[in-house]
């Protein structure tokens, strides 16, 4: 009750403070921002918040919009206390569609206050930005899924499709309890559902701020770590020899930044780089479209991995993200490692890309071992008509001009757990970023609040639209 009372009073607040601004916000903006405020406040990263807590603040909040106790499912578990999270059903009245299911992470990346310009725990709107962590990565859309069943449920909403909404925990730690994976693998009929909605979708703005492309996330790579390690049997310091653990690392290194995986394509990135080169007008989008129709194109590859992001979408890659070496100042090392992260493109296996790199690194000095992984392998959903034609319908009212096209994710969501059951996931489009990232994992994260706004807006349009 107290946690509801400082919602209430803040939201007061804010509208207070908000008043003098241009424009002004509707009174439904203003409660959404409260709501978005208190999830980015909320700490939920592993090291020093507690996902359970703000789980348990949703569910008072989904109390008070109306649902019943049995309508509201929260799930942790005893070794993981912190990371438990929420499923809330909205019955809808067809006895034969299957549901619809809203899927969120609210774990956010740990952020150290001495490294931020603001404090990372507090929203703050600045020059057209939320700043905060997880104002991006992905508190915002966490927020307009929770706004949206608030909403459905105080309007007595009646959807065809019943709605899920599943908030959970672990997204960002792969070593650590995974709600996703929990629920798919223990609650696979309380998460059930046609098909889910998630993170990843979105749109680019360009240099004006304005949306260029808007996104439907259509599958994903798979990521996996990897040890990259040497061992030596040492020695005295004062002698050394080339034979050096931390030196076979160093070159083992080198060889993995210059070995490039073989391009590949799906069905879904042909058609990103078509549709998107094509709203380019420019030497890149010239590439874009001619690797589209030619993926043995040299010299449109060449232009494009000029781009990390298309290069990416291209290939697997592999980056070195970890190091550790030695034992003691004044002795050789006996042992040197490395954790390579990969990012795996559909359809390869964790066993084929441990192969690639033990092949670029060619010394069997070296280990090349595959650590827990992250989960399965990912499978791209179809690109089915019945979710791409309402989203389509939406951007063209929300963005009038701006293109919708279906791209593959070159990070990692929750959603290859929902999918590895059988459960078909998209990215939808809505909210939109700029091209550097929004700071997303790193320093001073931010999201654009005119972004934020308007998908809300579209995306709630859209949960109607699929449900209806």
């Amino acid at each position: 009750m107290k946690a509801r009372w400082a919602l209430a009073v803040g939201m007061m607040a804010l509208c207070q403070s908000l008043s003098a601004q241009a424009p002004a916000l509707r009174p439904d903006q203003v409660a959404f921002r409260a709501l978005y405020q208190e999830l980015v406040e909320t700490d939920t990263s592993i090291t020093t918040g507690s996902c359970t807590a703000l789980a348990e603040k949703v569910a008072g909040h989904l109390k008070d919009a109306g649902y019943s106790a049995d309508q509201i499912t929260l799930f942790s578990t005893p070794e993981h206390p912190k990371e438990g999270g929420l499923v809330v059903v909205l019955p809808g009245t067809s006895k034969t569609l299957k549901p619809l299911l809203l899927l969120g992470h609210i774990d956010v990346v740990v952020a150290k206050r001495e490294d931020w310009t603001r404090d990372p725990y507090k929203l703050i709107e600045e020059n057209g930005y939320f700043y905060g962590r997880g104002t991006s990565d992905m508190k915002a859309m966490d927020a307009i899924w929770i706004d949206a069943m608030m909403r459905f449920r105080k309007e007595g909403y009646k959807p065809k499709r019943t709605i899920k909404l599943a908030l959970t925990c672990g997204e960002e730690t792969s070593w650590a309890f995974n709600g996703a994976e929990w629920l798919a693998k223990n609650k696979r009929d309380l998460i059930d559902a046609e098909f889910a909605l998630n993170e990843g979708g979105g749109g680019r703005a360009g240099p004006d701020g304005k949306p260029v492309v808007m996104n439907l996330h259509v599958g994903e790579k798979s990521a996996q770590n990897y040890r990259i390690e040497a061992t030596n049997v040492g020695g005295h310091s004062s002698a050394p020899i080339r034979d050096n653990a931390i030196y076979e690392l160093a070159d083992a290194l080198v060889k993995i930044r210059d070995y490039e995986f073989p391009l590949k394509m799906t069905d879904t990135t042909r058609a990103y780089f078509a549709k998107a080169g094509a709203a380019r007008h420019d030497a890149t989008g010239e590439a874009m479209i001619a690797i589209a129709k030619d993926p043995n194109d040299k010299a449109a590859e060449a232009i494009l991995n000029k781009d990390k992001s298309l290069h990416s979408m291209l290939r697997t890659t592999c980056v070195a993200t970890l190091l550790d070496g030695g034992h003691a100042n004044n002795a050789l090392p006996q042992r040197a490692g490395a954790n390579v992260n990969c990012r795996v493109f559909p359809g390869e296996s964790s066993e084929e890309t441990a192969a690639a790199l033990t092949k670029a690194i060619n010394d069997p000095r070296m280990t090349v071992k595959l650590e827990k992984e992250r989960g399965p392998l990912a499978s791209p959903p179809p690109l089915d008509p019945k979710v791409v034609g309402p989203a389509e319908k939406l951007v063209a009212k929300y963005y009038p001009g701006v293109p919708l096209i279906p791209a593959m994710s070159t990070g990692a969501t929750d959603g290859i757990f929902l999918e590895a059951v059988g459960i078909p996931v998209y990215g939808p489009p809505g909210t939109y970023g700029d091209p550097d990232g929004n700071g997303t994992h790193g320093l001073n994260e931010r999201a654009r609040v005119a972004s934020v706004y308007t998908g809300r807006d579209l995306l709630q349009e859209l949960i109607k639209a699929y449900a209806g």
